[in-house]
């Protein structure tokens, strides 16, 4: 190890920092014509803040240490406020407990930078073991809404069992990120609940929610697909009926499990939704994002599906903590129509694509839809010829 007085290692230390916050990300070419990636992850374990990182005083830390270590950064809710883009990231502690934190982009793209403390949530009457994945809804009712996946040992887990978990959505609102209020966890009559999402219009005066039922806490079972149920009350939030919008189905990318991502975009034409989708492999599950539509005033009947992914793990993105996954949580939609989606890779770090409305209403409505078999996948392929027969003399 070199051997640096500690004013010359914490010089290094903030010169390699803010230079890879202030790092220009620039676009690269889309082959796909969907939509663009970047160059540069956006936001990392090395974006957090020197002062959560090291005790910066000489007298307590001569070596100049990382008192409190990060393992990762990702899986972010998104939102555009007060003309900044805002990340609440799931901050992964080398202790394995995670945690909500803003990073804040003036232009979404790079130069994400975390605001000075983590967010302190409220507990309820069951304190959080640990919490991640939260979906920002900009509800009509005026608040911010954050649900996320709340866990704590399952109090029916066999003795000397400390793994068994129970997952809920828990809520939160604010209008501004910064004050937080603690609602009680959604009950649900259908099991745990992961990839739970507000939508962010009242339907029929109620709250609606899309759902993901499961038996367990990390195998669905008979549960499984994307659901979507009505709550009387957001104060004492309560789905007793959830109809599947989107099952889970044999031999596709969504095979053993899928979830909602963000919150849906509103177009004149339907609702986008952007989702994952989880097969089995022999080196492990693979996680990947695809899209679907729904209906405008119906969001619980899907109108459009392209088949297959959307967005799978490439190159260095298959590289993580836990490997071969991507992820979403979050997207912005601007006002000239650009999206900005925002994508966690191998359980690491965060990415961003951008597209537009207009491209992403193309996918979903013009793209073929999967007709479940080989034969048929060929019959599709074999009709995209035939329509191109002409063009490619």
């Amino acid at each position: 190890m070199e051997k640096l007085s500690f004013e010359e290692r914490l010089s290094k230390i903030k010169a390699d920092h803010n230079a890879l916050i202030e790092k220009t990300n620039k676009e690269k070419f889309s082959t796909n014509g969907i939509y663009a990636r970047y160059e540069n992850p956006i936001v990392s374990r090395d974006h957090i803040p020197l002062s959560w990182r090291y005790d910066l005083n000489k007298e307590t830390n001569p070596f100049l240490m990382e008192r409190i270590g990060f393992n990762a950064a990702f899986n972010a809710g998104a939102i555009k406020l007060n003309g900044k883009y805002l990340l609440v990231v799931r901050v992964e502690g080398n202790d394995r407990k995670s945690f909500f934190a803003v990073a804040e982009s003036p232009n979404g793209i790079d130069n994400f930078k975390f605001w000075d403390r983590p967010i302190t949530l409220p507990q309820n009457d069951k304190p959080d073991t640990n919490v991640y994945d939260m979906r920002l809804t900009q509800h009509d009712d005026g608040y911010i809404y954050g649900v996320f996946c709340t866990e704590r040992k399952d109090p029916n887990a066999p003795e000397g069992d400390t793994s068994t978990a129970m997952a809920e959505a828990g809520i939160a609102r604010t209008k501004d990120l910064k004050t937080w209020e603690r609602l009680p966890d959604l009950i649900s009559t259908t099991g745990q609940q992961r990839n739970v999402v507000l939508f962010p219009h009242l339907i029929e005066g109620k709250y609606a929610f899309y759902t993901r039922p499961q038996d367990g806490f990390i195998d669905t079972g008979k549960g499984g697909g994307v659901g979507f149920g009505l709550s009387e009350s957001i104060e004492k939030p309560e789905v007793k009926e959830e109809l599947i919008v989107d099952p889970k189905t044999y031999h596709t990318i969504y095979e053993v499990k899928n979830g909602l991502g963000p919150a849906p975009i509103k177009t004149e034409y339907g609702w986008l939704q952007l989702a994952h989708g989880v097969r089995n492999t022999a080196a492990g599950l693979r996680y990947t994002l695809y899209m679907f539509m729904t209906d405008l005033e119906k969001p619980w009947v899907v109108t459009h599906k392209p088949h297959g992914h959307f967005i799978a793990p490439l190159q260095e993105e298959r590289i993580g903590d836990v490997s071969n996954v991507v992820f979403s949580n979050g997207w912005i939609k601007d006002d000239d129509g650009q999206v900005k989606i925002y994508y966690a890779s191998s359980d690491t770090r965060m990415h961003v694509a951008t597209s537009t409305v207009e491209q992403l209403l193309d996918y979903c409505m013009n793209s073929p839809q999967d007709k479940l078999h080989s034969h048929l996948s060929v019959e599709t392929i074999n009709e995209l010829i035939d329509k191109n027969y002409s063009l490619c003399k």
